[in-house]
């Protein structure tokens, strides 16, 4: 019992050692690429239902509260301190495919719902102490 353990540790430790993973150097990142590597790191969706939320934070005291549901592909991204994003569309079941960045320190934004207004809507925030309430029925 003890060899099959140790040649299974001994198994997963190798195939642990030889895995590739993304890389990324937080050193690298800064306001002018930070969107190109969030569209690099996004798989490609499959067909069929699917969830998916990117959220990035780079700061001190971000705060993402989000509630999907299961048609929701969800990109965000927050550079700076402060930042307050509240995304709610669990009680819709409309698509939603947003993408939200924020750059800057003590932004609100808080969305709830989607409709076909609103579907692969884009927000860019980009300075100090912004409010952006959005409802959609």
């Amino acid at each position: 019992m003890k060899t099959i353990t140790r040649i299974s540790t001994i198994f997963l430790l190798v195939v642990a050692f030889f895995a590739s993973a993304q890389q990324i150097y937080f050193e690298n990142v800064n306001s002018n690429n930070a969107l190109a590597i969030i569209t690099q790191l996004q798989p490609t969706p499959q067909e069929g239902t699917h969830s998916e939320s990117i959220n990035y934070q780079y700061g001190n005291h971000n705060f993402s509260e989000i509630y999907t549901n299961s048609k929701t592909d969800l990109s965000t991204i927050q550079i700076g301190d402060y930042n307050y994003l509240n995304f709610n569309n669990a009680f819709n079941k409309k698509s939603a495919n947003p993408t939200i960045s924020t750059q800057g320190n003590n932004n609100i934004i808080d969305i709830t719902g989607s409709n076909s207004i609103s579907e692969k809507i884009q927000f860019h925030v980009k300075g100090d102490n912004m409010t952006i309430f959005m409802r959609n029925y």
